[in-house]
């Protein structure tokens, strides 16, 4: 090859060096997060037709004594260390926790009596209704591993129920609710399935509750 011929061979050599370093350099898309819900609620069986109605109640605005406000799918490693939570990385729920729990609590407990929002309660007591007031703090809520093969759902949570009256609210009773559901599978997916068992598990007692409770 002549020198005119490999002066005019350079240039096309290091373009084409410059196109594949450029390819290699380009930063791969991040992967996007797989989102969970609850998913289909239980089947609620069908109620008698003489089966009277439970009274109203109010269901107000779900609190935790844990940071439940953003959308993370948390886990413990309790076999490592039960004072720490992780976030799973690409896995996160639809929606806050607290939403979701207050959602699936509702729908179970809207099977035997009318559940309204903080909001439609306001209205009934200018009218003068004053239904009772239901308040549930949760206190946890993760997938818990308790060794590297084995782990649940776990929810706990305190309902305290109250009397609106002119004066204020006034405490009628108050219990500590607590569920663990087994996991399938060790993963984000086996994790969902076991809290969203230990929600319903826990809608079900709280509904047997109130509906002891005058």
């Amino acid at each position: 090859m002549n020198k005119t011929k490999k002066t005019a061979f350079l240039p096309g050599l290091l373009l084409a060096a410059a196109v594949a370093l450029a390819g290699c350099a380009t930063p791969e898309r991040p992967q996007r997060a797989t989102l969970y819900d609850f998913g289909p609620g239980p089947v609620a069986p069908a109620a008698a037709a003489t089966q009277p109605a439970q009274p109203t109640i109010v269901l107000a605005d779900l609190e935790a004594s844990i940071n439940l406000d953003s959308s993370a799918l948390l886990y413990r490693l309790a076999y490592a260390d039960a004072h720490q939570l992780h976030p799973y990385a690409l896995s996160r729920w639809s929606a806050p926790p607290l939403v979701l729990i207050r959602q699936r609590l509702r729908e179970q407990l809207a099977r035997d009596r009318a559940v309204l929002d903080p909001g439609e309660a306001a209205a009934l007591a200018r009218g003068g209704t004053m239904p009772r007031v239901l308040r549930i703090d949760v206190e946890e809520f993760c997938h818990q591993f308790d060794s590297p093969s084995q782990s649940s759902g776990v929810l706990r949570l305190r309902a305290s129920l109250f009397e609106a009256t002119l004066a204020g609210e006034r405490l009628l009773a108050q219990r500590s609710f607590a569920a663990r559901q087994p996991a399938r599978t060790g993963d984000a997916s086996g994790g969902v399935r076991a809290l969203a068992a230990a929600t319903d598990a826990t809608g079900e007692e709280l509904r047997q509750w109130l509906a002891a409770t005058r």
